[in-house]
């Protein structure tokens, strides 16, 4: 049997992401995680696929920024969930309790968002941190500068502003 190109970029298709897969696997479910709150979250709000509250105008406004429902879904009931009665999409000038970052916004207006946020003690939730290596590059180093608990979940990257000690999970 002989080996072609084709056959080989077939069967190693996904290789070059397994590093990824394998250190966002033990946070499958909430699995290992040791935070409570966080657990909470995984299980509560990143597992529910319905709404918590009927009010779906979040919702639709996030969808009419470009997130998918199901996104919008989970970061609707993350704000039902944490209780976060004020919410903004794309202001950094708003005083509110949940701040998103849509992702038609620069990389570079990325870290004044979060120097907002942190200012009001708001959580921060940047749509498609990987959508380009200039927004993924602002994240991190958000993310490195933190001090308190961040939460990658691929879609989105939630900035909390609270209590919690420094850690960062990838879901």
């Amino acid at each position: 049997m002989k080996i072609t190109g084709r056959n080989i970029k077939r069967r190693l298709y996904g290789v070059s992401k397994l590093r990824d897969r394998m250190s966002r696997a033990r946070y499958f479910r909430g699995h290992n995680v040791h935070s409570p709150f966080v657990y909470s979250l995984v299980r509560q709000v990143f597992m529910r696929s319905k709404p918590m509250s009927d009010d779906r105008s979040f919702i639709e406004a996030l969808i009419a920024r470009g997130v998918s429902e199901k996104r919008a879904v989970q970061l609707h009931n993350l704000c039902v969930h944490c209780g976060y009665s004020s919410r903004s999409i794309d202001d950094a000038e708003s005083d509110c309790s949940f701040m998103c970052v849509s992702a038609n916004v620069e990389p570079a207006r990325i870290a004044a968002f979060a120097e907002a946020a942190r200012k009001r003690g708001a959580t921060l939730a940047v749509i498609a941190p990987y959508k380009n290596r200039e927004r993924e590059a602002a994240c991190r180093e958000i993310v490195a500068a933190h001090t308190c608990t961040t939460v990658d979940n691929r879609a989105y990257l939630l900035i909390f502003n609270n209590h919690l000690p420094k850690q960062h999970f990838r879901l």
